[in-house]
């Protein structure tokens, strides 16, 4: 058995292969005479969509164009293409004819990414279309794929999918994986694991600020003393259902943000158990409303069941904040961001009584929750910060563009 253990990337360590990334993109060449390289980043969508894999899309291409050459190519949500630039970032959204399933069909995509000439094709999946359209561009640039999840659920597409993302992944060189917990438990991670870094998501913590400190003192003041936070789609995988049971035995009031098609069947259930009267559903709010969120809550519960929930990253922004965080032992990278005694408790998947008994405790020992809170912060800042997770994919850019004119040269 391969014992290989991919490793969290680390800049300190390497040196430069073949191309410096110290100046801007505007600037066409680096400080040792080469082009600078072009990255061009293929994804479902890009904000103002909201999504997990959208906003990290953002976030790591709005840190990269600080060292180089980026830009984002995306569906529209309507047959129109659109150019704009966003914070910096090039942004190009090519027509979507329908939707499959929650992909994007994009019959220019194939074409798009072969008129790019890249450097380096940045994939981001799960996109069994998008992987067919770069399988289909004949691109030549090298192909670097984030692996946000595996397909879990949708197994009949997971199954069709299977020989292009096969393929897709004989082409790849390099894998970025976001916790050495879904390299470990996906089995397309753990067959390429030679290939695998470790890049775990970053936020930015000043996103994260409340816009006054009146309105975090409002909602403490509505819904205190012990709030409760959780933040998501209202899908199966999130777990709420168990939580709005546990909310039985919870003595404070849950706040839930976020829309879906679970809303009318939780709040059914909320009625039907008694508890509506302790939980209010929120909606979808803006990031600045969410912010006073964060830091009006006592607790930040994550009762995710499924490895669909393949990292969490509502996880850091409770932590950023200064949170403690329960969440649950799924396996996949959610264990792995806030860690069980350290920055939180981890407690079993789909079981109410054991997040009831973890949030009462936090409720309780307020101690307890403020040491968790401020172990959280400095976790986020040591190992989450968007700074760290640029320089680590600047850092894979330069092992792939060196192995590349390495190869080259011999």
């Amino acid at each position: 058995m391969n014992d290989f253990r991919p490793k969290i990337f680390s800049v300190s360590g390497k040196k430069s292969l073949a191309f410096t990334f110290s100046r801007p993109p505007e600037s066409s060449e680096t400080s040792g005479g080469h082009a600078s390289p072009r990255v061009l980043h293929v994804g479902k969508y890009y904000p103002p969509y909201r999504g997990g894999m959208e906003s990290h899309l953002q976030t790591l291409c709005g840190e990269l164009r600080k060292s180089i050459g980026v830009s984002a190519l995306v569906a529209n949500e309507t047959r129109q293409r659109m150019e704009s630039e966003i914070d910096g970032v090039p942004v190009r959204r090519l027509p979507r004819w329908f939707q499959l399933r929650s992909m994007p069909v994009c019959p220019a995509l194939a074409r798009e990414i072969r008129r790019a000439n890249a450097d380096i094709v940045h994939l981001h999946l799960p996109n069994p279309l998008a992987s067919l359209s770069y399988l289909l561009s004949g691109d030549r640039s090298r192909l670097v794929i984030t692996w946000h999840s595996d397909i879990v659920r949708q197994r009949a597409l997971a199954r069709l999918a299977q020989p292009i993302e096969d393929a897709l992944l004989e082409r790849a060189a390099m894998i970025i994986a976001t916790s050495p917990n879904y390299v470990d438990s996906s089995p397309v991670l753990s067959r390429n694991r030679s290939r695998c870094r470790v890049i775990p998501f970053g936020v930015h913590p000043d996103t994260l600020r409340p816009r006054d400190a009146e309105t975090v003192a409002k909602i403490r003041a509505r819904y205190g003393p012990n709030i409760l936070l959780a933040v998501g789609r209202l899908v199966y995988y999130k777990g709420f259902d168990y939580l709005i049971r546990a909310m039985s035995q919870i003595k404070g009031r849950l706040l839930l943000v976020g829309e879906g098609p679970l809303r009318q069947k939780l709040e059914r259930a909320a009625l039907a158990l008694g508890a509506a009267d302790r939980i209010t559903f929120l909606g979808r709010v803006s990031q600045e409303e969410v912010a006073a969120y964060f830091h009006a809550a006592d607790v930040f519960v994550m009762p995710s069941t499924e490895r669909s929930e393949a990292f969490g990253i509502a996880q850091l922004e409770a932590m950023a904040c200064g949170k403690p965080v329960v969440n649950t032992r799924i396996d996949s990278g959610v264990p792995f961001v806030s860690l069980d005694g350290v920055t939180g408790i981890t407690v079993p998947p789909a079981d109410s009584g054991a997040l009831a008994d973890a949030v009462n405790r936090l409720f309780a020992d307020k101690e307890l929750a403020a040491r968790y809170g401020a172990a959280g912060k400095r976790r986020v800042e040591e190992e989450f910060s968007v700074a760290l997770m640029a320089r680590r994919t600047l850092e894979l850019y330069r092992e792939v563009l060196g192995v590349e004119a390495l190869a080259a040269a011999s």
